[in-house]
């Protein structure tokens, strides 16, 4: 019995949001992803991980898709070279305010009674419920999120604004003087995250919140990588997801368990977080049971069982 809970791990300072409560754990900021490695060689990165691993049992590291290839090589190297089944590398689409609220949700339920299985694999079923994105300046360069020719040539206006939601369905609104359109937003509780940027954050706070009926409202600090995810500083980062604890909990025991036909540890979904084996076939595999709708939902998410 390991005395700490599976450590979640990340690849940036930006990703560490301030706890709500003194009972949620914080992530492990890894030094191999965060520093040069000609300053920080294999053998610190796999001294940081094996100290991590001995202290917690498992590690769940989240890095997003657009982290660059030298930081995904690095954590996969550490992974070979300890040979050890005991560290899942999660990579994630998410925009980073997005991301950095999904590792706060895995802090949250690292503490529940789920085994490192359940909680690695459940990163992609919360992803789902996360509603990311931003208010741009200009979607000129954006490449993230489909973007129009009429949009890409409103971008060059003075003044223009466009709202834009990455996950979980990619949705781009040109924004009026007065407001206008918003984003669909979430059919259940959430409350929201933002971080501005070079723009003010007066449209997100006073119009998409209340449209979205969020219970609340919390400025964050704008990540380094904002920028580049969304090809510029004129933005103002949001992110809309569900904070209680005991939704989240409820939503992830709704899901259907199994067992690993090669590692043995449990998983919900269709793929092993850990050593990514399929499950087998559907033929030689029950259907899975659907998650439960969080509280106030209409429907699940597609994509989601």
């Amino acid at each position: 019995m390991y005395a700490l809970p599976t450590a979640i791990a990340v690849t940036g300072p930006d990703l560490v949001l301030p706890p709500p409560d003194r009972h949620t754990p914080s992530a492990a900021v890894l030094q191999s992803a965060v520093r040069d490695p000609r300053t920080y060689s294999l053998d610190q990165a796999l001294t940081e991980m094996d100290t991590l691993i001995e202290h917690h049992g498992y590690v769940v590291v989240l890095c997003p898709a657009s982290a660059p290839a030298a930081v995904t090589h690095r954590l996969h190297a550490v992974r070979s070279v300890l040979e050890s089944d005991r560290i899942a590398v999660v990579r994630s689409d998410l925009p980073p305010l997005g991301l950095a609220v999904l590792a706060l949700q895995l802090r949250q339920l690292s503490i529940c009674d789920f085994s490192p299985g359940v909680l690695a694999s459940a990163a992609r079923l919360l992803s789902h419920y996360i509603y990311a994105g931003a208010l741009l300046g200009s979607v000129a360069k954006l490449d993230r999120v489909p973007v129009s020719l009429q949009s890409h040539a409103k971008s060059w206006l003075p003044g223009a604004r466009f709202a834009v939601l990455a996950t979980p369905r990619p949705e781009l609104v040109k924004l009026s003087e007065g407001g206008g359109a918003t984003p669909q937003g979430p059919g259940f509780a959430t409350r929201m995250l933002y971080a501005p940027g070079q723009l003010a954050p007066g449209w997100v706070t006073e119009t998409l919140a209340p449209a979205w009926h969020c219970q609340g409202v919390t400025e964050a600090r704008p990540a380094a990588e904002s920028a580049r995810w969304w090809a510029t500083g004129k933005l103002v980062e949001f992110a809309a997801a569900i904070p209680d604890i005991s939704v989240l909990y409820q939503l992830v025991s709704s899901v259907r368990r199994d067992d690993c036909h090669w590692c043995g540890l449990e998983l919900i979904g269709d793929r092993c977080a850990f050593c990514a084996a399929p499950l087998p076939p559907a033929a030689d595999h029950p259907a899975p049971r659907r998650a439960l709708a969080p509280s106030g939902a209409t429907a699940l998410p597609r994509g989601v069982t």
